[in-house]
């Protein structure tokens, strides 16, 4: 609405306007309506003066073609356009008068509305070639510097991007009076990123949407001068730039504005007007302003952009730092790790670790689950090169992080095998991408890679560097749970190998056993078993000082010597002093304590010696408890003395519980207060399944907030069927 103005019944019917717009006649200033098709429905006595004819004339016909020369009509249909979008446009035109010359024209276009909705265009045109300005042209110019100026006001106080970016694509260019206008962004030092655009042609954004800085561009070489380009006229912009677009048909005026700041440049602004524009020495100084007040908000939004990334960085590594320590199941892990990352950093991560020879992803995240199943497929069907010379086979051999900071369609179809592939890659819109190596100890595990699909959001060194760092991190992490996992392996395959995976069977006798390893390689120095010999059973239960794969081998190696020297002479005295003797000849430095007992069934007795061991306890079958303290020789491996077996009383319903150090010590008690614990417990063992009674003594007795090995053998004599 102009003025209160609101066109009638008929939008086409030239007399509703008429009588609309009847309060125009008595202005100076020239003033055409026209309705929504351009045609003319209304002109002033002044509008009649300017085109030299009458008003009759000019009804129904062509805006356009009546105000502008055949080769500025297409400039000119671009503006009548944009007022039709319900936004007002002033700005310089040319007018072929009635003896066929041009005459530049200062125009207002401003939509006219009813019920909300634009059903025409109100011209107001002044001649600028007078060589002294109405006071309504000076008005005008005066009114569209203003609208400059709180531009540059607003773009002081802009808080992100999205701001900044619609302030000049709209509110400048209509300050201005341009018809196309765009921002650009330099990245990583080389690259132009079309951030905003206003245009008909909407294909721009995709045609412009990167382009190199040193390519013969208007913007780019307005930033490499750093000085403003102004381009009048289709000759001088086909001259300079034969392979630039054209935003309309016919005459165009262009102004690059490069966006430069004292760290450097960081951009530029494209202004497009219709015809061949001049711009006084007013105007040009208030262009500058707003490229400088542009540049100087863009460095402020990243300097604060850079300090909320530094401080998402930091946050990101805290945590991630945090979930890898947190656990050795590395797998679950990264999996916590991709989804950090997204969407923050990125649009989608991949973590792939080298099996076999073969790159396989073990975590990917992504904000929308079809892509990760869309890529899968696409992996699927186009599996990698691995003597690609880019990409995660690549990182892979040379141990490279690779950065791309712009993926352009033609690294896209350098990549391609076929078009469907390529087809399928632009499906995926990948804008930037940076790959790290896993390395752990000089050796590669796998890749850690991550996208992004946002023209906003363009990976740069710093980018590469955080990556580094939280690889690095990972890839610790992972060897560190994969040496845990092997090393946890390695303990569980000894101990099945040194400890017996059942007790023998034997008439007469009734045999359980419990081992509880400390630590985390499930496998320690205790050790125990049961042998049948001619003489009856040998039992023996022995630790190795000391903890880990060390203990286990010398547990290992104790209980194959024991058992190669009992099959020779099981007597207790025998055994023991040749394992005194392989201590001494083969100089060991690990102490070991060892009670080895035989039994023998047809004497009723048990021949026990205990070389620096706790005492075993025979629990009568009257409930009575025996603790053979006696005697109690040094352990193997201090010197060669005399182990004399003591014998104990055993018969038929008698139990005999041998056991290791750790089932009785806790922190800070004497071991006496322990071995009375377990006398106190042994009651449990005399009635029920023996492996559930050791199991519920164990239990009952030992310290659980102590890491330590236990090691019990029970023997239990019973009446032969």
């Amino acid at each position: 609405m102009i003025g209160g103005m609101a066109p009638l019944a008929d939008a086409h019917d030239p007399r509703t306007w008429r009588t609309d717009v009847a309060h125009l006649d008595g202005l100076s200033t020239a003033a055409v309506a026209c309705d929504a098709k351009g045609r003319i429905v209304y002109c002033n006595a002044a509008g009649e003066n300017l085109f030299g004819t009458t008003r009759d004339q000019l009804l129904g016909r062509g805006m356009i073609d009546v105000l502008l020369p055949e080769d500025h009509r297409g400039g000119g249909q671009e503006v009548f356009n944009h007022v039709l979008t319900g936004a007002a446009w002033s700005g310089r035109l040319p007018m072929m008068d009635p003896a066929g010359d041009l005459r530049p024209l200062d125009v207002s276009a401003t939509p006219l509305r009813r019920d909300g909705v634009v059903v025409g265009v109100l011209f107001v045109l002044e001649d600028a070639s007078a060589d002294t300005a109405s006071k309504g042209r000076q008005q005008r110019v005066a009114a569209r510097l203003a609208r400059l100026a709180r531009v540059t006001a607003e773009l002081v106080s802009a808080e992100d991007m999205e701001s900044v970016t619609k302030i000049v694509i709209s509110q400048a260019a209509d300050a201005a009076g341009a018809t196309v206008a765009t921002l650009m962004r330099l990245v990583n030092g080389d690259t132009l990123a079309l951030v905003g655009v206003r245009a008909e042609d909407t294909t721009i954004a995709e045609r412009w949407a990167t382009f190199p800085l040193a390519a013969p561009t208007p913007a780019g070489d307005s930033i490499r001068r750093r000085q403003p380009i102004i381009l009048t006229g289709r000759a001088e912009i086909d001259a300079k730039y034969p392979d630039l677009e054209s935003a309309a048909p016919g005459e165009r005026t262009i102004v690059l504005l490069p966006l430069v700041t004292g760290g450097g440049a960081l951009g530029a602004i494209s202004l497009s007007f219709p015809g061949q524009r001049k711009f006084d020495s007013a105007e040009q100084e208030f262009l500058r302003l707003l490229a400088d007040t542009c540049a100087q908000a863009l460095d402020r939004l990243q300097a604060i952009d850079d300090a909320a990334q530094r401080s998402y960085k930091l946050r990101f590594l805290a945590e991630a730092s945090a979930e890898l320590a947190s656990s050795l199941d590395y797998q679950a892990t990264l999996k916590k790790v991709a989804w950090l990352g997204v969407p923050e950093f990125a649009d989608w991560c991949s973590i792939s670790l080298l099996e076999d020879g073969d790159l396989r992803t073990l975590a990917v995240a992504h904000t929308d689950a079809e892509k990760i199943a869309f890529v899968e497929e696409l992996q699927r069907r186009y599996p990698p090169d691995p003597k690609a010379q880019s990409g995660a086979w690549n990182i892979v051999r040379t141990g490279r992080s690779e950065l791309v900071p712009l993926v352009t369609d033609e690294l896209l179809e350098a990549a391609a095998v076929d078009e469907e592939h390529l087809r399928l890659i632009r499906e995926l819109h990948l804008r930037s991408g940076v790959s790290a190596p896993l390395i752990a100890h000089g050796k590669v595990l796998g890749v850690m890679s991550w996208v992004s699909a946002d023209e906003g959001r363009l990976f740069t060194e710093s980018d590469l560097t955080f990556v580094e760092d939280l690889a690095q991190r990972a890839a610790i992490a992972i060897d560190n749970a994969q040496l845990h996992s092997q090393t946890r392996d390695a303990a569980a395959h000894l101990q099945r190998a040194v400890l017996p995976d059942r007790l023998a069977e034997v008439p007469g006798w009734q045999f359980a056993s419990y081992y509880s390893p400390s630590g985390r390689t499930e496998v320690g120095g205790d050790f125990y078993d049961v042998v049948p010999v001619k003489e009856g059973v040998a039992l023996f239960v022995g630790d190795v000082m000391g903890r880990g794969v060390e203990a286990a081998a010398a547990m290992a190696q104790m209980r194959a010597a024991v058992r190669s020297y009992l099959a020779v002479d099981p007597s207790p005295e025998k055994v023991v002093r040749r394992l005194d003797t392989m201590f001494a000849t083969f100089d060991y430095t690990q102490l070991v304590t060892l009670v080895y007992v035989l039994a023998d069934a047809s004497r009723n007795e048990l021949l026990v010696v205990n070389a620096g061991h706790p005492p075993p306890v025979v629990l009568r079958a009257d409930g009575s408890l025996e603790t053979i303290s006696e005697p109690v020789t040094a352990p193997l491996g201090l010197a060669r003395q005399d182990r004399t077996a003591f014998r104990v009383p055993f018969n038929v319903d008698d139990s005999l519980l041998l056991y290791t150090d750790g089932l009785i010590e806790r922190r800070g008690e004497d071991i006496d207060v322990g071995q009375s614990r377990l006398a106190g417990t042994c009651s449990t063992l005399l009635h029920g399944d023996l492996e559930q009674c050791l199991a519920d003594l164990v239990e009952a007795v030992r310290d659980h907030t102590r890491e330590d090995d236990v090691a019990a053998l029970v023997a239990r004599r019973v009446q032969e069927a």
